[in-house]
């Protein structure tokens, strides 16, 4: 069962929710911006997908500008990113799919096919 972060206006998340289901993959769904993944979930969920941190963060979103993350990533710690990234489920590039083994962020279809079937 995949554990799927989304956050229910967004397109690109509706898009990856509509191919789960058309594809018949289970999966339990949470609103990323309500019950965002812990920081130890996020560290587990990174170490899995194999990217760098840095692709973890929704970097067109109002919260990474206003608080302006480009500038600021590259200095911080990776326990400071993690613990930023649990702070705001809005910081999270979405959505967001883990199955206790293999993470993917974003949705590409070729990428889910690749994964979850």
């Amino acid at each position: 069962m995949i554990t799927y972060y989304a956050y229910p206006k967004c397109t690109t998340c509706r898009k990856a929710k509509s191919w789960l289901e058309k594809n018949g993959v289970e999966y339990d769904e949470i609103h990323i911006s309500e019950n965002p993944p812990t920081k130890e979930q996020l560290a587990e969920i990174h170490k899995a997908s194999g990217l760098e941190l840095k692709k973890f963060f929704n970097t067109s979103g109002l919260v990474y500008r206003s608080l302006s993350l480009k500038d600021k990533l590259s200095t911080m710690s990776e326990e400071e990113q993690l613990e930023l990234l649990a702070s705001n489920g809005m910081l999270i590039k979405r959505p967001l799919a883990w199955d206790g083994e293999k993470a993917v962020l974003g949705f590409k279809e070729a990428e889910y096919q690749n994964t979850w079937l």
